[in-house]
Parts: structure tokens; C-alpha cells; sequence
């Protein structure tokens, strides 16, 4: 596997130098500050890719091109934002850089009740907490028909942890859900994302998926021609928020969208961490099957708490067996090697990462720190070359 890493940029804390010294010879990023819809330029795209370069790396895999809500929405605007995204996607392309990694969530990117979890060694990790969301979503954003979606047990207890809440601690929720994570494609107010969650309203879990359809039987055959692959990230978490369609949270979602788009450019980026978070969802299972569409991993851990909510682990510990799972992605790639296929090799990255160290007084993309990372790329590196070895015996 080629071992990367992601980058947000000049911006970002973590440096090209810091990624070197960590060990991996890939780059994983994006143009992070154009909006969804703008069309990447070939001028700005190659002189990212140069300084990335001169750094000693190479920019391996974009993380991502954003999908503008029209697209997911399927309203009239939707053709001219997928000619737009198609159009970043050849540009990409011919720069040498072919595997996009893309999310098909509406109104919110990644999600989390927590981003300074304590974990049992000391270090703070990220965790989603249902019954902190639903406090989020019934008493303070008060999102209309929110109170008609959650079990009565989950309601009740919700608006007990409201009640024990102070005034900071409901606005460090409110920022934690919406105020624009990386990778993100919206920043929200309290009015504006109740606007965004209602213009899907009727929408459902069939309507998005027609119009993930919609969008991937024009990409997918603009991929085979430009040489790119596209690979679609599993919703995170891999259930409904905000009464929101959810598309892309299990093996079963994953097959009907390569039924109806078969083409081999139309890939997934199997996100460990994610698929993980659904305790229905076996990991190693949905690597296996869709191996030959593995055009990119993520590789976390999470463990789910018997109350449903779930916390960033180790990379290695955790409900996902780490060293099945990158058995599964080496054995894919010896079959690549002995096919012939050009996409041999699967970039991976360590995604996410405990605060550790120093780095918990620091500034830090949350769950993009270095030294959390770092830690996890070694012990992935570790079981690759373990795995590596014993095959050969």
C-alpha cells in the first residue's frame, strides 16, 4: 500500500516536512479553499501539486472535490455543477493526479458530539453521542418535526442532558456539529441549517440515491475517459442525522450503486472508521467484496459503546479487525499485480488520531493532529509489513 497522508494545505499546522518525517511518500488534499461548484483551474491545481513536490511528496489522492448541494438535490442547477465537477476532474487528471475521493452527505460533512474525548491513557479522541445530538437537534436548534423522529427514551434523556448543560457547554455542541469541520462543505448558522436540512424535505433515501445515480452514469464514463477513478466515501456517521436520506452506510448501498453504475472508475474509499460505527456493517466482509472498487482506505477504529455512541480508538483496537483488513487490501493488490492493473497499488492514510503529547495545547485540524497520526501510521506500517512477511513464507 502507498502510505499517505492528508494535508489541508499552507494553512495546516502539520507541515509537508512533518508528513516526510512521519514516513509517508503521498499527499492526500484539495484546493481546500474553493467553493463547491468552482471549477479547479490546471494553473492552480499544478502549482499545488509542485509545492507538494519540492516538499519530496507526491500528490497522490484528492480529498475532495465537493459535490454542490444541486447535485444531491437534483434541482435544475444540478447539470451545470456536474459539467463543473467533471471539468476539475479532468483537470486533475491531466496533472497526473487520478483518484478523487468524493461524499454524497447532504447539508453536513463528518460528524461529531465531542472533539476532546478523554481516552483510558490519556489522550482526547473524537466520539459521537446520539443522546447529545438529539439534544442538539430537539432543544436547540429545535428543527421542525425533530421531536417525531427519536424513541421516547432517547427523547427524555436528551432533554435531561440539555437541563444539566450551562450556557457554553450548548454553544460548544452547537460548534462541535456544525461550525464547519474539515472537509466540510458548509459552515451553518442555527437558521441556516435549518433552511439547508428543509430543502430536502421529501427527498428520501430513494430520491438522493437517483440522484447519486444521476450524477456517477455522467461521471463514471468521464472518469474511463480522462484515466481517473472516483471513489465514494460511506456517510459518517452511516446513519440519519437530522432526519437526513443517508445513501451510502452499508455493504447493500454500496452494491446498488455499482449495479446501476458498473463501471470499474466508480470506486469506493473504504473508510474503516465510518463503516465501523454501524455495528450491522462487517468491515473485512465489505472489503472483500468490493476489493477490485478499492480505490483508496481509510484506516481508524472506532468502539461502539453499549448506549450506541462511539469513540475514535487506537488504530488497532477497536470492533474492526485492522490486521484482516489489510490482509484483505494486500491480497487485492497481488491480484492487481498479477492482472497487469495499472492501480495496483491502493493508497491508504491514517485517518484521524488521538491528541497526544504536546500536541493537545496546540492548534490542530480536529482529528488531524500529527503526533496522533504519526502513532497510528506506525502501527498500520507494522501490520502491512507483518502480513507481508508471513505471506511469503
Amino acid at each position: 500500500m502507498l502510505e499517505t497522508w492528508r494535508w489541508f494545505g499552507p494553512d495546516d499546522p502539520v507541515t509537508c516536512s512533518h508528513i516526510r518525517q512521519a514516513g509517508a511518500d503521498g499527499v492526500v488534499t484539495a484546493l481546500h479553499d474553493m467553493a463547491p461548484g468552482e471549477v479547479w483551474h490546471p494553473a492552480d491545481i499544478v502549482a499545488r501539486k509542485a509545492a507538494i513536490e519540492d516538499a519530496g511528496l507526491v500528490w497522490s489522492v484528492v480529498e475532495s472535490i465537493p459535490v454542490h448541494p444541486a447535485i444531491k438535490l437534483g434541482d435544475d442547477r444540478a447539470q451545470l455543477y456536474i459539467d463543473a465537477w467533471i471539468e476539475t476532474m479532468r483537470n486533475l487528471a491531466a496533472a497526473g493526479i487520478s483518484v478523487i475521493c468524493y461524499n454524497f452527505m447532504p447539508v453536513v460533512d463528518w460528524t461529531r458530539t465531542e472533539l476532546r474525548h478523554p481516552t483510558h491513557r490519556g489522550g482526547l479522541a473524537l466520539r459521537f453521542d446520539p443522546v447529545e445530538f438529539a439534544a442538539y437537534d430537539l432543544f436547540i436548534l429545535r428543527r421542525a418535526g425533530a421531536e417525531t423522529e427519536y424513541a421516547d427514551d432517547i427523547t427524555a434523556a436528551a432533554e435531561a442532558r440539555f437541563a444539566s448543560m450551562n450556557e457554553d457547554g450548548r454553544q460548544r455542541l452547537e460548534s462541535t456539529i456544525i461550525a464547519g469541520l474539515p472537509g466540510s462543505d458548509l459552515s451553518h448558522g442555527r437558521e441556516d441549517i435549518r433552511a439547508a436540512i428543509a430543502e430536502y424535505d421529501g427527498l428520501g433515501a430513494a430520491g438522493l440515491r437517483a440522484n447519486l445515480i444521476a450524477f456517477l452514469e455522467q461521471v463514471a464514463p468521464a472518469a474511463e475517459a480522462c484515466g481517473a477513478r472516483v471513489c465514494l466515501h460511506p456517510d459518517d456517521p452511516p446513519f440519519s442525522i437530522f432526519g437526513l436520506p443517508r445513501v451510502v452506510s452499508t455493504g447493500a448501498d454500496y452494491g446498488a450503486v455499482f449495479e446501476a453504475v458498473p463501471s470499474l472508475a466508480n470506486g469506493i474509499t473504504l473508510c474503516a472508521g465510518s463503516m465501523g460505527s454501524r455495528p450491522d456493517n462487517d468491515v473485512v466482509d465489505i472489503a472483500g467484496t468490493f476489493a477490485p472498487r478499492i480505490h483508496f482506505a481509510h484506516l481508524r477504529n472506532v468502539t461502539i459503546e453499549p448506549s450506541g455512541a462511539f469513540f475514535e480508538d487506537d488504530h488497532l483496537e477497536g470492533g474492526v479487525d485492522m490486521v484482516a483488513l489489510i490482509s484483505v487490501l494486500l491480497k487485492e493488490e497481488a491480484r492487481r499485480r498479477a492482472e497487469g492493473r495499472a492501480d495496483r497499488v491502493i493508497p491508504m492514510r491514517p485517518d484521524h488520531g488521538h491528541l497526544l503529547l504536546d500536541d493537545i495545547g496546540k492548534q490542530t485540524n480536529p482529528g488531524y493532529s500529527a503526533i496522533g497520526r504519526l502513532k497510528g501510521l506506525a502501527e498500520l506500517r507494522g501490520v502491512a509489513r507483518a502480513v507481508s512477511s508471513l505471506s511469503a513464507m
